[in-house]
């Protein structure tokens, strides 16, 4: 058997002490990496929409921003593009921040339409601007999840594909 010399020895105690440090390295580099268990539960809303009646607004917050729920009545017209049914109720949702300034606009009930004060912007009821107004687009949709009678903000389903297609 071959004898290790001190030279050696020192050689191989130095490598795989820097072999140990690069390996700490890089567990703490994928730790930072990865978003904290806080944020990563931000990312997702449930709202129950099982309370809600015909011509009911609410709102909700999802990542830091309002989003609105209306259930339509009976006889309004269905949009695929912007609603979407849970048994045989009709739902619309939408980011209520104006796609002009981003202000948030006033839900009106009476008239069914979103009004936005600080320049005169106008959305109708599935969050699509009205013609002639300064808002430049619609309202944007968050990606969302049927799931019973609750929504989940946050998380693709096939209602949400389905809008997106249509």
């Amino acid at each position: 058997m071959a004898e290790i010399k001190r030279r050696d020895f020192l050689g191989m105690a130095l490598g795989g002490v820097t072999a140990v440090g690069a390996a700490a390295s890089l567990v703490a580099m994928k730790r930072t990496w990865d978003p904290l268990p806080s944020v990563v539960s931000a990312g997702f809303t449930t709202v129950d929409v099982s309370s809600m009646k015909e011509g009911d607004f609410s709102s909700t917050e999802w990542r830091g921003k309002p989003v609105y729920i209306i259930r339509k009545k009976a006889d309004a017209e269905f949009n695929a593009a912007r609603d979407f049914k849970i048994g045989d109720a009709v739902f619309t949702l939408g980011i209520q921040i104006c796609t002009h300034l981003g202000c948030i606009p006033i839900f009106d009930s009476e008239k069914e339409d979103f009004f936005c004060p600080c320049h005169g912007g106008r959305f109708n009821i599935d969050g699509i601007n009205v013609p002639g107004t300064p808002p430049p687009s619609p309202f944007e949709i968050p990606p969302f999840k049927v799931d019973g009678m609750k929504l989940v903000l946050g998380e693709s389903g096939s209602e949400y594909e389905a809008m997106l297609k249509a």
